[in-house]
């Protein structure tokens, strides 16, 4: 079973993780991590912090010569942007954003205690994690990516750019909707047994708990609500050559919990981004009287890269998941129980 930790604020010293479970023998290739940090920073609509940040990982521990030892994974992430004890006290929460309910449930008078943890900084440390699952699931052939299908209502990309620019001028944000998909899964990764092993609801948490991730949709989604069964199931065939499969993908490619050969299909909405260039009507904590939300540096839009983590979550939880049910402690075990359940099927 695989499991990770993330440590560090936003403008502390440095992001940490660490992986427990990966098995021995894989070549973990820091290049194709700093590729995946890389694109975490990259997406029109990013603002000032990713001009200062370069994001590239060390690898402290769990690694020989480059290959896993089976023993934890340690990451981390330096912030160029290492200043926390520089910056004044944060008064005046943002709407939308974890100030006010996160300075309550900790007894905090300076916001700035909860919006270091609270930002999507974070998400480099699980970037790092997702990449290496990724490298794993590679070895079997299974490949995740993502795909933007709109931004502020619209799909075109040449309108979703000027709607991202309208935003900027108006010191506004913008959100939108992506698309996970990933293919080569065998059938037979999670679980209906129990509520906590169907892999849809591991997916959904994982999704979920990005940050400004408001809805998530397996396969068709909401687009189930309005169609008879008839209509909505996936029809099952089978040909000696190819096996079992199916001509449409609603499902997704979970059914009952359980992953069913098909693609893996996942769609998520972000809101837009919380801190705004002119700022909501907030409360000042320490006085309560009325005042303007806190302005920190912000994106504009961040929806790709949002994406981009939704990819590497999805790739933990996979890999996690294709562990978990071929076992083994080295990349060659799993390799031969995997083998040996493909020829079964």
């Amino acid at each position: 079973m695989l499991r990770f930790l993330t440590a560090g604020e936003s403008h502390g010293k440095a992001l940490v993780a660490i992986l427990e479970g990966m098995v021995s023998g894989l070549r973990l290739d820091k290049k194709k991590i700093d590729l995946e940090l890389a694109r975490r920073q990259g997406g029109f609509g990013r603002g000032g912090r990713m001009k200062i940040e370069k994001d590239r990982v060390t690898i402290l521990s769990g690694i020989k010569s480059g290959v896993t030892l089976g023993s934890p994974i340690a990451f981390l992430i330096e912030n160029k942007d290492y200043k926390i004890e520089e910056l004044p006290p944060v008064i005046c929460p943002r709407p939308g954003h974890a100030d006010l309910a996160g300075s309550i449930k900790y007894g905090f008078s300076d916001i700035r205690n909860v919006l270091e943890r609270a930002s999507a900084r974070e998400t480099a440390a699980r970037t790092a994690v997702g990449a290496a699952c990724k490298i794993v699931l590679d070895e079997f052939n299974i490949k995740i990516k993502s795909n933007v299908l709109e931004v502020g209502g619209e799909a075109d990309p040449v309108k979703i750019r000027r709607k991202i620019e309208e935003a900027k001028r108006n010191q506004d944000t913008l959100g939108g909707v992506f698309e996970v998909m990933a293919a080569g899964l065998p059938i037979g990764l999670g679980s209906y047994v129990h509520y906590d092993r169907r892999l849809d609801y591991r997916l959904a948490g994982a999704i979920m708990s990005i940050p400004a991730i408001k809805d998530v949709g397996i396969g068709l989604g909401a687009g189930f609500a309005d169609k008879f069964g008839s209509e909505a199931h996936d029809a099952i065939f089978y040909e000696k050559r190819k096996g079992y499969f199916r001509k449409t993908n609603n499902a997704g490619g979970l059914e009952g919990g359980v992953t069913n050969g098909q693609p893996l299909v996942i769609r998520a909405c972000m809101k837009p981004i919380s801190t705004l260039g002119r700022p909501l009507a907030s409360v000042d904590i320490s006085t309560k009287r009325p005042a303007k939300a806190t302005v920190e540096r912000y994106d504009t839009c961040a929806v790709e890269s949002a994406a981009v983590v939704a990819e590497a979550v999805v790739a933990f939880e996979l890999a996690d998941a294709f562990l978990v049910k071929f076992g083994g402690d080295s990349l060659a075990e799993t390799s031969a129980n995997y083998n040996n359940y493909t020829k079964r099927i």
